[in-house]
Order: C-alpha cells, then sequence, then structure tokens
C-alpha cells in the first residue's frame, strides 16, 4: 500500500510537471519493490523528458525485462533510442508495441519518423498512412506524413496533408512551420513566411520557424530583414549552427565580410564538423583577397566531406586566384569527377583554361555555361536549330544574338564576317545602347535591338559560341587593328564640343557596372587614381555611369571634363574615344570599344584578370593596340596607377607634377 501511495503520489506530480519530485516518489516506490514496472517505466519517462537518454534507456530495458507485454513501454523504448539516433533499433521497439497492440496510432507514427530518420522516406509514408488510418483526426501524423511527401517532391500534395493538420488543430506552430517549408520549396517565399508568421505566432520561441522565415527572405533578396530573423533564431537558440551559417552568408550577400567570417566561426564553434561552414568560411575569406586563408578553410571542409564538390570547386578558384592555373584545373577535375553535371565547375574550368591560352579545350568547356545558374537568364529558346559549326550555312539566315555584357558583344561581334563568308544572311541581336554603332558592322545584313520582333532565320549561334564554332586558337585570331568605326557625324557633334585640342587628350574610365559580379576587383574609385595623373594632359571622362562618391570627385576636380549626362548610348562614346590620343580604362566595356577601333589603349587589370587577357602579357591577342597593367598583388592598384601615370606623362608636354588628390 505504500508502493502504491508513493506512485500515484508521483503520477500525480509528474502530470503537473514537478519532474524532480515525482522522481523522488518513483525511488521511493523502488526503495520497496525494486522489480516494479510502473515505477521502473515512468522513471523512464522523467529521464527521457530531463534529456537523460542513456539512463531512460536502462530503464525502459529494465521495465520491458520485468513486463514484456507492455507496448506503451515499447513505443518510449523506441523514441529513447530516436534520441540516441539509433534508428534500426527504435523500429525494433515500435514493431514490439505494434506487435503488442495493432491498433497503435501513436507508435504507427513514430515509427514512420524513425524511417525518415533512415531516409526510407516511402515505408515512412506507408507507418504515417497507417496511424492515420487508425486515427483520423492525429494531426502529428498528418504533418509527418506532408514532410515525407516534401522528401518524395511531391509538394501540393504535402500541402494538403500540412492543410489537413492544421484543420485538426488550428494553433498548431509545427504544421504552419513544415507548410512554409513545402511552400519554399516550390519557390513560392512569400506565402511560405505568411506560414512561418504563423508558426511564429503560435509558438514565440519557435527557433527553427524564425530561421527557415530568414531562409526564404533570403531567396527574396530581403537580406536586412532575413538578418533580423537569423538573429532572432539564434537569441532563441545560441547553439544553431545552420542559423550562424546561413546569418554568414545573408552578410556576405551584403559584402559585410568581416562580420560574415565571425558568423561562419560561430557556427564551427557549435558544430566543429560542419563541412559547409568552412566551405563558405572560404567564400568570405575569398572575397577579402586571403586566398591562402581561404584555401585553408575549403581544405578543411573537404577533409570533413571528401564529397563536397563545391568546396573542390571552390578551391579551384582561390588557386585561380593565387595565379596556380594547374592546381585549379586539378581541383575543377576534382569537383567534376565527383558531380559531372557540376556546371558551375565546368565553367569555372573553362574560364582557366582559356586564361591559360588552352583555347582548344576551352572552347567547348565554355559551352557549359548554359547549364549554369547565374547564366540561365541569358539562355535563349528558338525553335530553330543551334549552330556550332557542323553544317553548312550557304544561302541560309543565321542570327547571331549577344548573351552577356556590352563588352563581350563588342569583343565577340568581329566574327559576324566570318559567318558572312560561309554564304550565311547574317542578322545580329543585340542591347540597345550598341545597336545604332554596330548598324555598318561588316558582313551583318541587319543589325536588331533586343526585344525587337525577329525576322525569319534558319538557325541561331549565340556571340561567344563563335569561337568555338571556327575553332578559334590563340595563334589564329583574325588579324587587323580595327573592326568598328565611330559615326562620322557623332564625331562632329562631339569635336565641336570639346573644342580644338591644345593638349594631348586622355579617356578615363574607372569603374564598371556596379552589378557586375567581379565589380570589386575591376572597378576603382577616381579618388584612388587621381594623385597619379601627371598635368600637362587634357582629362575626359568617359563614364556614362557615375557613382555618387565620384561625382563629388568630379565636382572637385573641374579640370576633368566629365559628360555622363551627354552621352545617350556607344555611338557617342565611339565618338568621344575617336578624340582621345589614348583611352586608359578598367576592364570594361570602353576599353573593348577602344580596342576594337584601333584605338591606343592601356588597360588596368587586376591580379587575377578576366580569362580574355591571359596571364603574365602586357599586350593582347585580341586586341593589337591594346597595353594592360597588372596588379603585381591582390588590391595593389597603386603599382598599377603609378606606371599608368609614368607613362602618361610621357605624353605631357611639358611634364609638370602630378595632380593634388581631393576627396
Amino acid at each position: 500500500m505504500q508502493a502504491q501511495a508513493s506512485l500515484a503520489s508521483g503520477l500525480a506530480l509528474h502530470q503537473r510537471g514537478q519532474l524532480n519530485e515525482a522522481r523522488a516518489c518513483y525511488l521511493q516506490v523502488l526503495e520497496l519493490q525494486p522489480r516494479h514496472f510502473d515505477a521502473l517505466h515512468l522513471l523512464g519517462v522523467v529521464a527521457a523528458q530531463t534529456k537523460n537518454f542513456a539512463q531512460a534507456l536502462e530503464l525502459f530495458d529494465q521495465a520491458t525485462g520485468i513486463n514484456a507485454s507492455h507496448a506503451f513501454a515499447f513505443n518510449n523504448r523506441g523514441n529513447v533510442l530516436r534520441d540516441l539516433r539509433q534508428p534500426e533499433r527504435a523500429i525494433a521497439s515500435y514493431d514490439k508495441a505494434i506487435a503488442l497492440k495493432a491498433d497503435y496510432a501513436e507508435a504507427h507514427n513514430s515509427r514512420g519518423s524513425a524511417l525518415m530518420d533512415l531516409a526510407k522516406t516511402q515505408d515512412a509514408l506507408q507507418s504515417y498512412d497507417k496511424a492515420i488510418a487508425l486515427k483520423g483526426d492525429y494531426a502529428e501524423a498528418h504533418t509527418n506524413r506532408g514532410n515525407a511527401l516534401l522528401a518524395l517532391t511531391l509538394h501540393q500534395a504535402a500541402i494538403a496533408s500540412h492543410d489537413r493538420a492544421i484543420a485538426l488543430k488550428p494553433d498548431y506552430a509545427e504544421a504552419h512551420n513544415n507548410r512554409g517549408a513545402a511552400l519554399a520549396a516550390l519557390q513560392q517565399f512569400s506565402t511560405a513566411i505568411n506560414s512561418y508568421d504563423q508558426a511564429i505566432a503560435y509558438r514565440a520561441s519557435y527557433a527553427q520557424a524564425y530561421y527557415n522565415r530568414a531562409n526564404a527572405l533570403v531567396e527574396l533578396k530581403e537580406l536586412e530583414t532575413a538578418l533580423e530573423s537569423y538573429d532572432k533564431a539564434i537569441a532563441l537558440n545560441p547553439a544553431h549552427a545552420e542559423a550562424h551559417n546561413n546569418r554568414g552568408n545573408a552578410l556576405r550577400g551584403m559584402e559585410r565580410l568581416e562580420v560574415a567570417l565571425a558568423s561562419y566561426d560561430q557556427a564551427i564553434a557549435f558544430k566543429a564538423d560542419f563541412a559547409d561552414a568552412h566551405n563558405n568560411r572560404g567564400n568570405a575569406l575569398s572575397d577579402l583577397r586571403q586566398f591562402r586563408a581561404a584555401l585553408e578553410s575549403y581544405n578543411q571542409a573537404i577533409a570533413l566531406k571528401a564529397d563536397h564538390a563545391e568546396a573542390y570547386n571552390n578551391r579551384g578558384s582561390a588557386f585561380r586566384d593565387l595565379q596556380q592555373p594547374q592546381a585549379a584545373i586539378d581541383s575543377y577535375d576534382q569537383a567534376i569527377t565527383l558531380q559531372p553535371d557540376y556546371a558551375k565547375a565546368h565553367l569555372n574550368r573553362s574560364l582557366c583554361l582559356l586564361q591559360m591560352g588552352d583555347f582548344e579545350h576551352g572552347w567547348e568547356e565554355y559551352e557549359w555555361r548554359w547549364e549554369d545558374e547565374a547564366l540561365q537568364k541569358s539562355v535563349r529558346q528558338f525553335t530553330q536549330p543551334l549552330w556550332l559549326g557542323a553544317e553548312p550555312l550557304h544561302g541560309k539566315t543565321i542570327l547571331l544574338h549577344a548573351e552577356q555584357g556590352f563588352g563581350d558583344t563588342l569583343q565577340f561581334c568581329r566574327y559576324a564576317r566570318l559567318v558572312s563568308d560561309l554564304g550565311a544572311r547574317v542578322l545580329l541581336e543585340v542591347q540597345a545602347p550598341l545597336a545604332g554603332l554596330l548598324a555598318e558592322l561588316d558582313g551583318v545584313a541587319q543589325v536588331l535591338k533586343c526585344g525587337e520582333p525577329l525576322p525569319a532565320f534558319d538557325c541561331h549561334c549565340p556571340l561567344l559560341s563563335l569561337p568555338f564554332a571556327f575553332k578559334i586558337r590563340l595563334d589564329k585570331l583574325p588579324a587587323g587593328a580595327s573592326y568598328l568605326a565611330p559615326l562620322p557625324d557623332k564625331v562632329a557633334q562631339w569635336a565641336a564640343r570639346l573644342g580644338e585640342k591644345s593638349t594631348p587628350r586622355v579617356g578615363l574610365v574607372w569603374s564598371g557596372s556596379a552589378t557586375h559580379k567581379n565589380d570589386r576587383n575591376r572597378s576603382v574609385r577616381l579618388s584612388e587614381w587621381l594623385r597619379f595623373l601627371p598635368e600637362g594632359l587634357q582629362y575626359v571622362s568617359l563614364q556614362k555611369e557615375t557613382r555618387a562618391e565620384d561625382k563629388e570627385t568630379l565636382a572637385l576636380n573641374p579640370h576633368i571634363v566629365r559628360l555622363d549626362e551627354e552621352i545617350t548610348d556607344f555611338s557617342d562614346t565611339a565618338a568621344l574615344c575617336e578624340m582621345m590620343d589614348v583611352v586608359v580604362s578598367v576592364d570594361t566595356s570602353v576599353a573593348h570599344l577602344a580596342c576594337a577601333m584601333g584605338k591606343s589603349t592601356w588597360i588596368a587589370l587586376p591580379l587575377n584578370p578576366d580569362w580574355r587577357w591571359l596571364l603574365e602579357r602586357s599586350d593582347s591577342h585580341w586586341y593589337p593596340c591594346a597595353k594592360l597593367y597588372r596588379q603585381e598583388a591582390a588590391g595593389d592598384w597603386d603599382g598599377v596607377f603609378r606606371r599608368i601615370g609614368t607613362d602618361l606623362g610621357a605624353l605631357a608636354a611639358p611634364f609638370s607634377p602630378p595632380l593634388s588628390a581631393k576627396p
């Protein structure tokens, strides 16, 4: 009677959540009756609830050893085995519970979750269906079923299961969160956020919902708001390694690189074997031009996960940034071996081969660019076939179309003549700002602006696939110093605008498009360059887009002619280039324009330049009129500007001291 009274007291305390007090009562029972099944079983439940899973398993084993016909004890034992990450043993325990109680819906549901742990999704779905068949209003089984359907990429069915769970239990936070995950998989991120918000409304401390919400906001490019959600998730669960990692990704997207690095370090501190965090840490270090440190992080990611194709790919890019192209190729090859259809690794490999001058293999590999997510928006869908050099073109009409930046179009439009020489009628579709300038390009029958209705044609080819089609090699680039010419009326217009020339004219371009993926490495501030420009020359800004900080510098330096508000398209820029004695530019479209016109063009390049400028050369096979000024260390523009300034000084007559830099 005393044991029974202690058990009853313990159970009452247990139901009120007073676990320590309940535990004391159960221990009193065991002092009186060491083989008391209920006391052992309930003591195991307390141990599980306080996350002492090893002790809970020991207690459940003792209890089921005394009473092997108690289905609930075997179910609870299975739950503890899942917590101990022993799903196979958990399933065996659930099977025992079901054998004892065939209509045990909870055991079928738990069995499904253990099968999900083993990635046996189809089997798990059958267990969830069985649980629901036994208990139709079982909300947890419905949402678990939705998770299994999501894993099987049956997104709409998954949403329907979560909706059923919510209909049964409107305040079921997990179901709202899981519904959001299914919507996010369908890329319905705004609607997913609404579901996450519902989950948080029902459970304000739901760290995972905040984390998922942040991930959806990242997809919507709402990085600041995403950061707030990651911070909330971390405040609720400081050890949430994935939240720290993804917070780092958001910060990196905002170019807050040092803070991003700290987030990756936090992720690794909580989860030392977190390969993705090591990989992402390497990316932030690469952005900071700390390439050797980045290599260490990529190597650590690979050591933790030998099949981490992305880390091999990123390591290849770090080797390339360190001017170790063969090591880069080897790393890209390893990424491709692991994942043969890894488009980004193929594309990076192609760029490395081209940079090394291996055009024979580089052009072929470059065709992988169409599979890369970053270039998907450039893919054109035509019913007419793609021409890559195999089929005869005589008597056919072919559409050549621009695909990437202005500079790419200006560089590769030269091949229109070769296509025309094959007997084809050539249509050339280009970006609108280039259409006027290219209207008279040799070999082109008609120039079209992107977006205009297209006339009939028989086949098509992107401009940057033409070198592959013609099997262009480094020693077989088209001869000739120029293939573009300015429009005479534009030249006359700008000659009147600039007036008579009294000193040599220098056209300046210091930045390209701010949205270019490599802008931080190729563009500079005018103020950084100004102090290296000698007097005795007339400087003309050829910038069409001028950033706010550069506008301020120009306002304080009126001796630099500013024309950005008067330039309408590339026909204006070409006419201005024509009136320059030299064009000095970073690697952007104006450099290609001036070179295509045969103008003396000096190009400032980062340590790891775009593939087309090759390596360790001061000249260009593409453009005989170009002179290349390369960084000698990553980020070191001063050395480049100093050498350009010295060479500009030779043009000035008489030579004067450098200008004083003004902010």
